[in-house]
């Protein structure tokens, strides 16, 4: 089940009627209110996940199991067998992880490498959807008990349903377990306005999504499908830039948006990376969730940025190599996350990786020349690594960059603001621009837009825009992670 789908569409709205207006007044009077109300979540989760395969419900079950039990195998005090507990844990986890995701791709280069038929050895299995991040969700849980971050849960119903709560269950963002599992151990009681609020989230979500990734889908497929000119092939790295953002912050935003309809606070996934003034701003601000755990769980544990610049670059160039290869078995992965940990160096060098953490122009409707040139000189950084990232193969890349760099590129060059495609892209760049101080792009649209009807008006287009002017494109792009 996905969320720009008919039957995401219906499942919704009845969960929702059902958790707060029917089941919440059915329980209120029971002892167990908190757990039945847990359990309640954890069933539509579990529907919403089986929606796809049933067989997938085995495994983050078995996930589940594990992490629970590593909590309660864990014992204050005995610090040796609480670090054997949380590594049997993590091996087996990332062994599971491992298995479905990446052992093809290991014995396809053993083959290779030793010449062998190399269709023997495969497995061919199904990648269950969302693994990669129901796992690191999974894992932060024994490593903070680990850590004396928190307590272990014997609560099985609260913890189950942390790992398999269906907003964020397939594609983020990652929660921690000090964030979200606290958030099940008390009671929610349904707030107007925070619903309003997850509303407005999940329409913006939609429309970066049905309407501006989804219509650059298409041309994106036709300029990384088949030769085409150079100014072609830019615009399709272009679009792809966009595609991606619209996609992944948008399904998000959906995420976000309806975890409040039920009285849960996400983290924040997205931060409008495309204003950043530098790379390393970029990654404060893109996938979040997933940044921040490779940060507190792989970076800091090396030692951080508290040791020599040598061992910061070497720490830089780890979290990046583990991240793209986080992302899927392919050497374009691995060079992408290579690419971005070469472009921290010189930032690292000169000791201005942590330069930007504010909000660009703060106060200001307009960036002052410098920051508008810094903004569109990192965009275009991205875009030349999400060439690398959306290509099929190393080959296909480098083919990619030469028609780019051809002379029909600069000359048509123009062509890419003529494509109507560019109108959705540039509405979404406008409204979040207006409110990149807002956790969303419709968060505090009411200082921009003072009229009410003027603000139902727009939201009123852009759910017409959702229904009438979407893309063909379905799947969001996070799903094969």
């Amino acid at each position: 089940m996905i969320f720009n789908s008919i039957q995401f569409a219906l499942f919704l709205p009845i969960v929702f009627l059902l958790y707060w207006f029917v089941f919440d007044k059915w329980i209120s009077k029971s002892p167990h209110q908190l757990k039945l109300q847990n359990a309640f979540v954890l069933v539509a989760s579990y529907v919403f996940y089986g929606w796809w395969d049933w067989r997938f419900l085995i495994l983050i079950a078995f996930t589940s199991l594990c992490s629970y039990l590593s909590g309660i195998l864990m014992r204050e005090g005995e610090k040796r067998r609480n670090l054997t507990v949380m590594w049997v844990n993590i091996v087996i986890n990332i062994a599971i992880l491992g298995m479905f995701k990446y052992y093809d791709f290991f014995a396809t280069e053993f083959a290779r490498l030793f010449g062998l038929e190399g269709d023997k050895l495969l497995l061919h299995l199904i990648l269950p959807v969302g693994i990669s991040f129901y796992t690191f969700q999974a894992l932060s849980y024994s490593i903070d008990i680990y850590r004396q971050k928190m307590q272990p849960t014997r609560d099985a119903v609260a913890f189950f349903a942390y790992i398999a709560f269906f907003p964020q269950l397939v594609a983020g963002p990652i929660e921690r377990a000090t964030n979200l599992l606290p958030q099940f151990q008390r009671r929610r009681d349904f707030d107007y306005q925070t619903a309003l609020d997850g509303a407005r989230q999940i329409l913006w979500g939609l429309f970066k999504k049905m309407v501006v990734a989804d219509t650059c889908a298409t041309y994106v497929d036709m300029a990384f499908g088949a030769p085409a000119a150079g100014s072609v092939k830019l615009m399709g790295a272009v679009f792809f830039t966009f595609q991606i953002y619209g996609d992944f912050s948008g399904y998000s935003d959906i995420a976000i948006g309806t975890a409040k309809l039920f009285g849960i606070k996400l983290m924040r996934n997205f931060a409008n990376p495309y204003f950043s003034r530098d790379i390393a701003e970029f990654w404060r601000r893109w996938h979040i969730s997933l940044t921040t755990w490779f940060r507190d769980y792989i970076y800091i544990p090396l030692g951080g940025s508290r040791t020599t610049k040598f061992k910061v670059i070497r720490n830089t160039f780890i979290i990046f190599l583990v991240s793209g290869f986080w992302h899927g078995a392919n050497w374009t992965f691995i060079a992408w996350g290579l690419y971005h940990a070469a472009l921290f160096m010189p930032l690292i060098i000169l000791g201005k990786n942590r330069k930007y953490t504010d909000v660009v122009a703060t106060g200001r409707w307009l960036p002052n020349p410098k920051e508008l040139g810094q903004m569109i000189f990192t965009f275009m950084l991205a875009v030349i690594g999400w060439v690398i990232f959306r290509a099929t193969g190393i080959p296909s890349a480098i083919g990619y960059f030469k028609s780019m760099l051809s002379v029909e590129t600069l000359t048509g060059f123009y062509k890419i603001f003529c494509e109507w495609t560019m109108l959705p892209v540039g509405i979404m760049l406008l409204v979040e621009w207006l409110n990149r101080q807002g956790e969303h792009g419709l968060q505090g649209f009411d200082r921009v837009v003072k009229s009410r009807w003027a603000r139902y008006f727009l939201y009123a287009l852009a759910f017409v825009a959702v229904i009438f002017f979407r893309g063909d494109y379905a799947e969001f792009i996070y799903f094969q992670f």
